[in-house]
């Protein structure tokens, strides 16, 4: 059996969730099992299925309007136990009435509680005009705290033990409430304490042992988050997330289960970036001709960018990642019909043309700070308008393996082998990992 692992090259939105989609629904093997391996209650993954029903895949994973797929939320990823609720009884309006008997949870994913998203809300506010482009769900405060009170960060085991739990919610909301005394949205500990502990009772708690006997019960597709030009250690820092968006935590849990995987990519025909941060080939024209029906301005991460095709970024993260296998390529419809989208394979900085992006080591984040400041500078240099496919196989050195016209599953068409043979394309070997 072939598992596959699922990345976003970009600065995310380009279609991850209707491209798990269409691997469990009509992908070449039968997918088992969808595993979130980063980010949490954050992600916007937008599936349309071919009668018309959409949703958006924020914790379950997005395979999960397929009969049978089951979902694992990993160690890896930050659960929301009010934000799984919500998102559960959305799909059941949908008729999927069994999303929490296919969901496990494991017991060391980190919780994030209304006290998190009231501090990162808080936080980002009093960022006046330097905001980093939260999307105010409360994540880098998990992540933060999490870091800086390992012995007192709530977890997803604790939801079994109510004691420890009234007590590790309280010293949170206690600490939330010195550094930021008006924060909105602190609810009492008591009310937490019920909600959470009904979560823990419903879903099915597991420990770190149980991926292994999902990857030998079938094909498992890993769903990451956002992109990897948002990456906590190689994106443009500040404008990053606390999450590794690349493939590291994917190949960890794999690695640990001794199994391997295939490493999917995914990009859109052109760019797009949420909220703010360095945009070289942002094209204010696009943004104005190219509304996206499923992102738009959102009053944390801002508005929604749209620029040309940017083959230097790509690279870049192609470099971060250590390879890929083969691409999906999303949104080919758009440039289809449009015929006026540039290439950008190379940027104008201080004077110099500069074609490729120095990737240095994890956790220097002064470094990628300076990166940002070069990159605020910059100017794309751009080629007439191509076809997107053939530009990225070449510049990129991986084979289009599936290719999306449009956001439905049958909008999808396969481009080739899925599993194709002979090394990745960039790097030799993996980059950035923690």
């Amino acid at each position: 059996m072939t598992h596959r692992i699922v990345v976003d090259l970009g600065f995310g939105d380009a279609g991850k969730g209707t491209v798990v989609d269409w691997l469990c629904a009509r992908g070449p093997e039968p997918v088992h099992a969808v595993v979130r391996f980063n980010g949490g209650a954050q992600a916007a993954h937008n599936v349309v299925a071919d009668d018309g029903r959409h949703h958006t895949f924020a914790q379950f994973g997005s395979g999960t309007l397929t009969p049978g797929v089951r979902t694992h939320l990993s160690r890896f990823m930050l659960v929301d136990p009010l934000a799984l609720v919500a998102e559960e009884r959305h799909l059941a309006a949908l008729g999927v009435r069994d999303a929490f008997d296919r969901l496990t949870v494991d017991g060391d994913a980190p919780l994030t509680t209304p006290y998190h998203r009231a501090a990162g809300r808080a936080r980002e506010i009093a960022r006046g005009a330097a905001r980093h482009g939260s999307c105010g769900m409360g994540i880098g405060e998990t992540m933060a705290y999490a870091l800086a009170h390992p012995q007192d960060a709530p977890r997803v085991a604790d939801c079994r033990s109510p004691l420890r739990l009234r007590r590790l919610l309280g010293g949170l909301r206690d600490r939330v409430l010195e550094e930021f005394p008006d924060a909105e949205g602190t609810p009492p500990v008591e009310d937490c304490v019920e909600a959470f502990t009904a979560f823990g009772e419903r879903v099915a708690v597991v420990g770190g042992e149980h991926l292994a006997g999902l990857l030998r019960a079938g094909p498992v597709v890993f769903e990451g988050a956002q992109g990897v030009l948002l990456d906590e250690w190689h994106g443009f820092h500040p404008y990053t997330t606390w999450s590794t968006t690349t493939f590291a935590n994917a190949e960890t849990l794999l690695a640990e289960a001794g199994a391997q995987a295939e490493r999917l990519g995914v990009v859109r025909a052109y760019m797009t970036r949420h909220g703010p941060g360095p945009f070289v080939t942002e094209d204010p024209a696009l943004t104005a001709d190219l509304p996206d029906r499923h992102n738009g301005f959102g009053p944390w991460q801002g508005a929604f960018r749209v620029g040309h095709l940017d083959l230097v970024a790509l690279r870049y993260a192609l470099e971060v990642t250590g390879g890929i296998d083969a691409l999906a390529v999303t949104h080919l419809d758009v440039a289809r019909d449009r015929g006026d989208l540039l290439v950008c394979r190379a940027y104008e900085i201080d004077g110099e043309r500069v074609d490729r992006l120095p990737v240095g080591p994890a956790g220097d984040l002064d470094r990628q700070e300076a990166l940002t400041r070069r990159l605020l500078t910059a100017r794309p240099v751009y080629e007439p308008p191509a076809d997107p496919v053939q530009a990225l196989e070449s510049e990129l050195g991986a084979p289009v393996a599936l290719r999306s016209h449009g956001p439905a599953t049958s909008d999808k068409t396969p481009g080739g082998v899925l599993s194709p043979p002979g090394p990745r394309a960039g790097r030799a070997g993996p980059a950035g990992r923690r």
